[in-house]
């Protein structure tokens, strides 16, 4: 890519991603909108899986996987993403795996679709999607509610952040956290980015009251746009090979008859926007005084 040019100007042809994981065993069905199912895979692991049948859209699944190698780069925790394959013989033993609509039902077909790794063994780790404000004050990375808001307004999230909570070893998710390695505590993880770029419709829509956590206390130690480094630096620096690697690695099969022509352009306004971050946290902070009650304007 030539030095300041985007990443849409000498980008390479789309291509196949990394080796996807098998689904092996359907376990249950997942709250939420896109209908997305837990499923054991042949690695070991578990994956939180939204198939590109979901009822939101199949953009939804570029999003999630544009989304996840950003927050990856950004170092902000969250669960790993993957692609999840489903052939015919898990299909044809697994009844249970179909979008659920009313009394509605529509299949799900083999191929590849998005996977976020659950945090452990289902059986056996405790994953929470709320805790009380005693404990929320005490997790160890609640300043990653900062940068992912940063990342949140660069991707102009038209949802609201969504989060889940574990206590893990620190170490396993935060590089560098400066805890002994085998020390437990709570950790905040980022999920669910479906509707970034304002979810099936591409879009880039600044309003200022999107993405925000509905716990305001995560945000009440921000005071000023310094508050969002790292994270907002790493926005500003990010290098075009970072753009390259995602429409390299993104799977063809989830692009709709359109949108292989309009991914590259979706992802081109997204290197244009790094520039705007700062601009766009400090209109949200000065939008939602409740939430940013120590913001100081400059």
């Amino acid at each position: 890519m030539r030095a300041g040019a985007g990443p849409a100007a000498a980008s390479p042809r789309l291509a196949q991603p990394p080796m996807p994981v098998l689904a092996t065993r359907f376990l249950r069905h997942m709250r939420g909108g896109a209908q997305a199912h837990l499923l054991e895979a042949g690695d070991g692991y578990f994956y939180v899986t939204k198939f590109r049948e979901n009822p939101q859209h199949l953009r939804i699944l570029v999003n999630e996987w544009i989304s996840a190698r950003l927050i990856e780069y950004l170092q902000i925790a969250a669960p790993p993403a993957t692609v999840v394959e489903l052939d015919q013989a898990f299909l044809g033993r697994e009844h249970d795996v179909k979008i659920r609509l009313a009394s509605h039902e529509t299949p799900v077909h083999a191929g590849w679709h998005f996977g976020s790794r659950f945090p452990g063994h289902p059986d056996r780790e405790a994953v929470y999607d709320y805790l009380p404000d005693s404990l929320l004050g005490q997790i160890h990375n609640l300043r990653h509610f900062l940068g992912i808001f940063a990342f949140d307004k660069w991707t102009a999230n038209s949802d609201s952040r969504q989060a889940i909570f574990v206590r893990q070893r620190v170490s396993h998710w935060i590089e560098d956290s400066g805890q002994p390695p085998l020390k437990k505590s709570f950790l905040a993880l980022m999920i669910d980015n479906g509707y970034a770029f304002d979810g099936p419709h591409w879009e880039f829509s600044d309003n200022p009251a999107q993405g925000f956590y509905f716990r305001p206390m995560v945000y009440n130690g921000a005071r000023t746009l310094d508050d969002f480094n790292p994270w907002l630096r790493r926005i500003q620096e990010a290098p075009p090979e970072l753009f390259d690697g995602i429409l390299r690695d993104l799977p063809r099969s989830w692009l709709g008859s359109d949108d292989e022509t309009a991914v590259e352009p979706l992802i081109e306004r997204l290197y244009r926007r790094r520039s705007r971050v700062a601009e766009l946290i400090e209109t949200s902070a000065t939008a939602r005084p409740s939430c940013f009650t120590a913001w100081a304007a400059a």
